[in-house]
């Protein structure tokens, strides 16, 4: 092996994804090299990720890079890579929520932040977004208990619940609550909420797109044309919201809404952007529930009235529903959110992946 070099890593999976995490120290600190290491450890661009740890699926080409913080008041510092599956192209213009929950508990594993008997609280800043995220880990003797009661739909099986409180949020990456100026703007005939908390969204009505909003992946993933129709709206959306060309971004993401109809707050049909995803984005889920809260939006003309402050949000989706207890300050422009969810994590494999020596020196 003397042409490779392996990276230590703990692979991991946090809410509904998974991936690598890694420390930053053992990745190459030159932004274009670690590209290139994320690339080949994750086996990308290839369809099936054959050659790597991904799992051919959005939600399973994700990575988290986790070191410890030097910002005052903050424990953990936590970027987030989407790996591209079928393009060479590592973005980390947005973060993932689901793989947050597993980094608290991949901090304490590796030694970077000690564990309290009983529970530790870990204060976690996320480089991509500039916010802070309160963890809560289960962690009786001071070791991360995995195994517990807590059930959360898209994943089998129970664990322990890691309860995740995020922080300045609004604006997570313009800036503004609402980029645009507007709770509602029109694109090529479409109405469209365009909300920046925690993930950039552009919210729709589903059926202006010929959907009930309740369709499944298998429904959804091989509809071209409906991908075609979205995508144009999307690209100007990101123009509008200050992203510039976002032909080749993640952000903003897509949110296909309806009122609910099992029992929650609203109905939500998250996108990545093109691809529908299996439950909901965490990330998501806080712009989703906050822009329920928001007067004129379209999630909160959707929504199931709710004027409890704070309130739980309980947002639909194609594996189940996710909640949201959302605080929230002030009103239009100037609302300010505090939101919470509960996600559990777990490790699956400790080890190292391997990849060619020569990505690290280019």
């Amino acid at each position: 092996m003397s042409d490779l070099v392996g990276i230590p890593t703990i692979f991991m999976r946090g809410g509904t994804s998974r991936g690598p995490y890694f420390k930053a120290d053992d990745l190459p600190k030159d932004p274009a090299a670690r590209d290139r290491v994320l690339l080949a450890a994750m086996g990308s661009p290839d369809v099936r990720q054959i050659d790597g740890l991904g799992g051919a699926d959005t939600l399973t080409s994700k990575v988290a890079i986790v070191s410890k913080s030097t910002r005052p008041g903050v424990d953990i510092d936590y970027l987030f890579a989407q790996v591209d599956i079928g393009k060479p192209i590592v973005d980390i213009a947005p973060s993932c929520g689901n793989m947050l929950a597993g980094v608290a508990p991949f901090a304490i594993e590796t030694g970077m932040f000690p564990a309290a008997d009983g529970e530790t609280h870990v204060m976690i800043y996320n480089v991509n977004t500039e916010a802070r995220i309160e963890a809560i880990v289960q962690t009786p003797g001071r070791a991360v208990r995995y195994t517990g009661n807590a059930r959360i739909d898209g994943v089998p099986g129970t664990a322990a619940p890691i309860v995740l409180n995020f922080m300045d949020v609004v604006g997570s990456v313009s800036g503004k609550l609402m980029p645009t100026g507007h709770p509602r703007d029109v694109i090529d005939g479409i109405e469209v909420s365009c909300i920046d908390v925690a993930m950039p969204m552009i919210m729709m009505r589903a059926k202006d797109f010929g959907l009930t909003g309740y369709e499944s992946r298998a429904e959804i993933n091989p509809n071209k044309a409906l991908f075609a129709r979205i995508e144009p709206i999307r690209l100007e959306a990101g123009r509008r919201m200050g992203f510039g060309d976002v032909s080749d971004k993640v952000i903003p993401k897509v949110g296909l809404l309806s009122p609910p109809r099992d029992g929650g707050t609203i109905a939500s049909r998250y996108l990545t952007p093109h691809a529908l995803h299996a439950a909901h984005a965490v990330t998501g889920a806080v712009c989703v529930a906050s822009a329920c809260a928001l007067e004129g939006t379209i999630a909160h003309e959707l929504a199931k009235p709710d004027d409890a402050n704070p309130r739980t949000i309980w947002i639909e989706h194609p594996s189940g529903q996710v909640d949201v207890l959302l605080r929230t300050e002030g009103k239009g422009a100037d609302m300010d959110v505090v939101a919470g969810t509960l996600r559990t994590a777990r490790p699956i494999m400790k080890g190292e992946v391997l990849v060619p020596k020569k990505l690290f020196a280019g």
